[in-house]
């Protein structure tokens, strides 16, 4: 039975959950209804996580996060940032309140006579107007004071308290890791727990991206045989999400995937793994300002603009017209907002199958086979193209962590991984029995413009990477922003570094335009270091000595083809541009 259920909270719709079992400590716990200022309860809700997981115990591994040192460093704001981006909300009372503080005002005489699980009396306060504002230090400091022992919390819930271990003992309380210590920008609630429904609808947003795209394409460079890398690359990706699950089960204190580099190999790990997440997001802010620009320079190709001797294209032009249009969704100081966008690329990227299929059944285009068996000259580019359709792994731990029932999470992974499989590989074969050795990197680029479906494709095309940008580069922001002395965090230095972020990613576009070849090299780098090499690397080192031999085997082969292809993938990826310029 749920617990909430045990305790008469029936009613989850409008509560904000945490981390993992962040259901408001104050109400869960049996503690005293907090009487102190809003900061104060959230370093309390913050607090009571890290006490509820080191009471309740994941009991796969005893190695847990490194010691005090290091339990606050760069990202923090790596959690909630990328919860945004993978989650995809429904428009519930509570959501719709965390977005809006005087909407929260208006409502919450009503919410206190209507729920029954409020707390009654004059000292108690509405969860809802919890802040989103992180406290600051001293105030987390003072909080930690009055905060209820451990074991107060194991009687209320029946649990014996696990013996703490010597390195845990010196740990001081400490805040969530999902906390950015920021006072101008307002972070929404942590993720709410997620049904298995909800957490399959949030991979296939993380996994259904912009690569079905280029597909088609993949087939046209590698040939028909190339689609035998669609399941081999898709059966490896799951079986090593499956291991970054076992990481996370090895220690309460292991959250996202930068915790899963720290534990595996120190604060080293935690950074470089940090960094090639960053990364990867900021090159995918790359390729949509690219798809942007080709999209619409289709739709739109003469074009152009000539102002003080500098002539721009169809391409460029739209590229830094785009550019300026999705600015303001990056410069939101209410980050609630931010995760609404999230549903409208599942919902384009649907559209966009049902579009193609629409023009080469209905609208008399046909299916001509066509084309070779298989091209080992432009394999790795079909590779590294394949390999960027499952580049979700940044977002895996997210899901797990934010699911009710997380022995379900293997179900769920397995399920999304063949479904977008299937999907991939039927729109590959559609898209080039459509259009041959024609077929160019986006397909939407090959659909006739006098067809109305073509022209519902090409502008959902077009709305997918203006909705996802902003969420993409936010974590991005965040990780830059929390980096920098105490001083200069102010709304107007963060604007300037999402502006200079979003002028770099139009310049790099410009320098690049090459969308399948940019897209083959991220697939190659990044979704080979995520998605294979890390996630294996990071398994053997946490859980070295408990593990199998053959599962040691079958991690370091994993290991060896992403390094090999990784190596053969970018070098001609990179040599193709080269020669394309």
């Amino acid at each position: 039975m749920d617990r909430d259920e045990e305790m008469g909270h029936g009613d989850r719709s409008l509560l904000f959950i945490g981390d993992e079992d962040d259901d408001l400590g104050a109400d869960r716990d049996g503690g005293s209804p907090p009487t102190s200022s809003d900061e104060g309860s959230f370093s309390e809700r913050s607090d009571d996580d890290d006490r509820r997981g080191r009471c309740r115990g994941r009991g796969d591994g005893d190695r847990d996060a490194p010691d005090d040192g290091q339990k606050g460093t760069w990202p923090q704001s790596y959690r909630q940032s990328i919860d945004m981006l993978s989650a995809v909300p429904s428009p519930t009372v509570s959501t719709l309140m965390a977005a809006s503080p005087s909407l929260t005002k208006f409502g919450s005489s009503f919410l206190k006579a209507g729920s029954s699980f409020l707390r009654k009396g004059e000292g108690s306060a509405l969860p809802l107007t919890r802040p989103l504002l992180p406290p600051s230090l001293s105030q987390l400091s003072q909080s930690s004071l009055h905060q209820p022992p451990v074991k107060q919390f194991a009687d209320n819930i029946g649990l014996r308290p696990r013996p703490q271990a010597a390195h845990e003992a010196e740990l001081p309380e400490r805040p969530s890791r999902a906390c950015l210590k920021s006072d101008y920008i307002e972070l929404p609630p942590p993720a709410s727990k997620c049904s298995n429904g909800q957490s399959i609808i949030n991979g296939f947003n993380v996994l259904c991206g912009v690569g079905i795209l280029t597909t088609a394409y993949g087939i046209k460079e590698g040939g028909w045989l190339s689609l035998l890398l669609l399941p081999l690359l898709g059966g490896s990706s799951c079986y090593t999400g499956l291991l970054l699950k076992r990481c996370i089960d090895s220690s309460p204190n292991i959250e996202t995937y930068p915790d899963i580099g720290q534990v595996a190999f120190g604060i080293f790990g935690r950074i470089f793994v940090s960094v090639v997440l960053y990364l990867e997001l900021y090159a995918s802010c790359v390729e949509f300002i690219t798809l942007l620009g080709d999209s619409l320079s289709s739709v739109f190709p003469s074009a152009h603009l000539t102002f003080t001797g500098i002539n721009l294209n169809a391409h460029n032009l739209f590229a830094i017209t785009m550019a300026l249009a999705i600015l303001p969704s990056v410069w939101l100081r209410n980050l609630s907002l931010l995760s609404y966008l999230s549903a409208g690329g599942v919902i384009a990227t649907v559209t966009v199958i049902v579009c193609l299929f629409w023009v080469g059944i209905g609208e008399g285009i046909g299916f001509h086979p066509s084309g070779a068996a298989v091209n080992l000259t432009h394999l790795p580019v079909a590779f590294g193209l394949y390999g960027y359709c499952y580049s979700g792994h940044s977002v895996f731990p997210n899901i797990y962590s934010s699911m009710k029932d997380r022995s379900q999470f293997p179900f769920v992974l397995l399920f999304c991984f063949t479904v977008v499989t299937i999907v991939y590989a039927g729109v590959a074969v559609t898209g080039f029995l459509m259009f041959g050795e024609s077929t160019m990197s986006q397909f939407t680029l090959n659909l006739p413009q006098q067809y109305i479906p073509s022209k519902i494709a090409i502008w959902m095309t077009i709305v997918n990477p203006y909705t996802k940008y902003a969420l993409t580069m936010t974590p991005v922001a965040l990780s830059i922003e929390e980096a920098l002395p105490q001083r200069m965090q102010s709304y107007l230095v963060g604007m300037s570094v999402r502006t200079c972020l979003v002028l770099s990613t139009v310049a790099v576009a410009l320098l690049f335009p090459y969308f399948a070849l940019v897209m083959a090299l991220l697939g190659s780098v990044f979704t080979m270091l995520v998605a294979l090499i890390l996630p294996c690397a990071c398994y053997l080192s946490i859980k070295k000595g408990a593990v199998p031999l053959w599962e040691i085997i079958l991690c370091i082969i994993i290991i060896m083809n992403g390094v090999v292809c990784a190596f053969i993938g970018s070098y001609t990826s990179i040599n193709r541009m080269i020669s394309s310029r």
